[in-house]
C-alpha cells in the first residue's frame, strides 16, 4: 500500500467519477463538486481528452482537489495519465500491469475486482484499494461478507452507488465509495446545472459523514 494513500484517498471521502462524452465543462464540474464538499475526482479515459483535462484541472485547483484517472487499461495508459498529473489510478478490472506501474511510480491505485479471488489477488499484487465493481448487483451485504475472511482489504464499491445506499455500503465496512452517473450525470453537464451538482454533492457528503 502506498504510504500516502490516506492523504490522497481518505476513508469515507467520496470519489466522484466523471465519465462523460464531453469534458469541455470540466473546470465548472470540478468547481461545483468542490463547493459541495467533494474533493476527490476521477476522469475516465473513455474520453480521449481525459489526460489533458486532468492537467488543466490540477493547474486550476492545485491542492484543493485530488484528481485521478479512471478506466486505465494498460501500462501505457497508466504512464500517460501519471505524466499528465493524475494523483491516483483506477482500473475497471484486475490488471496486474497497471498495478506494477502504480507501484513503480508510487501512485495510489484502486484496482477493479469482483470475486473474492480477484479481490485477494489484486491486494497481493500491491493494489492500495480494491474497487468492487459493479457493486449494483452485489449490494452492501457483499462488502460485509467479503470482510469476513478478508477483513483488512479496503473495498470501494463502485457502480450503482447512490445517495440512498451509500451509507449502507459504508456501514457494511466499505473504505469509501465512488459515484459516477448518479452524481456527475450527462444530464447535469448538458444543462450546466452547477448549483444542482453542488447540492447533490452535499447530499453525498452528509450521507457519508
Amino acid at each position: 500500500m502506498a504510504n500516502n494513500i490516506e492523504q490522497i484517498l481518505p476513508p469515507r471521502s467520496p470519489i466522484a467519477i466523471a465519465r462523460l462524452d464531453d469534458l469541455s465543462e470540466a473546470i465548472a464540474i470540478s468547481q461545483a463538486l468542490l463547493e459541495g464538499g467533494i474533493t476527490r475526482l476521477e476522469f475516465t479515459l473513455t474520453n480521449a481528452d481525459a489526460n489533458s483535462v486532468i492537467t488543466e484541472v490540477r493547474r486550476e485547483f492545485g491542492d484543493r482537489l485530488v484528481v485521478g484517472a479512471g478506466t486505465v487499461l494498460d501500462a501505457e495508459q497508466a504512464h500517460a495519465s501519471i505524466d499528465a498529473g493524475a494523483q491516483f489510478l483506477v482500473t475497471p478490472a484486475l490488471l496486474p500491469h497497471v498495478i506494477t506501474v502504480a507501484r513503480e511510480r508510487q501512485i495510489p491505485i484502486a484496482c477493479g475486482a469482483y470475486t473474492p479471488t480477484e479481490i485477494l489477488t489484486a491486494w497481493r499484487l500491491g493494489a492500495d484499494l480494491i474497487k468492487v465493481f459493479p457493486a449494483s448487483s452485489l449490494g452492501p451485504s457483499y462488502i460485509k461478507d467479503v470482510h469476513g475472511p478478508l477483513p483488512d482489504i479496503p473495498l470501494v464499491p463502485t457502480g450503482g452507488v447512490n445517495v440512498n445506499n451509500c451509507a449502507a455500503f459504508l456501514a457494511a465496512g466499505a473504505y469509501t465509495i465512488a459515484i459516477g452517473s448518479q452524481l456527475v450525470s450527462k444530464e447535469i453537464a448538458r444543462k450546466k446545472d452547477w448549483a444542482g451538482l453542488t447540492a447533490l454533492a452535499r447530499q453525498y457528503i452528509q450521507a457519508c459523514s
